[in-house]
């Protein structure tokens, strides 16, 4: 709000300045000369006001920026702040010695079942394998069934075919 109040100041002296340089100008050319230079003077002084309003604009400006920086570095840090308390809340739900347990609870199940699958792997004989492939043999052969070979001696010359006669395609015509 005040940098909006500054700058409409600045506004109405900068009208001013004009108003004066123009009525100085009038001033001299009446030749009332003092007068003109009391009215540069005040214009001068007016001047300087204004370049004082424009290093107040800037230092508002600034100060501004500033404040909506720290105000995004505070939600920043409330944010870590936040994660850090979910963090510990984990951190309370699950242990180390809790981890450590499931961990070994799984070493534990994985070793079991590399023993079982050891005993399932090492339980056949080499008859039992000899066996499994005499059935799977014996499965294939029963699938194949192969046809019977002729027993008569094949024809010397093979008779030609005859030519299939091209019959013309129908043509098609567009439905109207």
């Amino acid at each position: 709000q005040q940098r909006d109040k500054l700058k409409q100041y600045q506004k109405r002296i900068s009208l001013n300045l004009e108003k004066e340089r123009a009525l100085a100008r009038q001033l001299l050319k009446e030749g009332r000369k003092e007068k003109a230079m009391l009215l540069l003077k005040k214009k001068r002084y007016q001047e300087q006001l204004l370049d004082k309003t424009e290093n107040q604009i800037s230092n508002l400006e600034r100060m501004v920026q500033d404040i909506e920086f720290t105000q995004i570095e505070m939600k920043v840090i409330e944010g870590l702040k936040i994660g850090n308390e979910c963090l510990n809340k984990m951190h309370q739900v699950m242990s180390i010695e809790e981890v450590e347990r499931i961990i070994g609870e799984t070493q534990d199940a994985v070793e079991y079942q590399r023993q079982i699958d050891e005993l399932l792997a090492g339980s056949l004989t080499e008859e039992d394998e000899d066996a499994i492939l005499e059935e799977l043999n014996a499965i294939t052969q029963e699938q194949m069934e192969l046809p019977e070979v002729p027993s008569e001696p094949l024809p010397e010359k093979i008779p030609e075919a005859s030519p299939v006669k091209n019959r013309p395609k129908p043509e098609l015509v567009a439905a109207s």
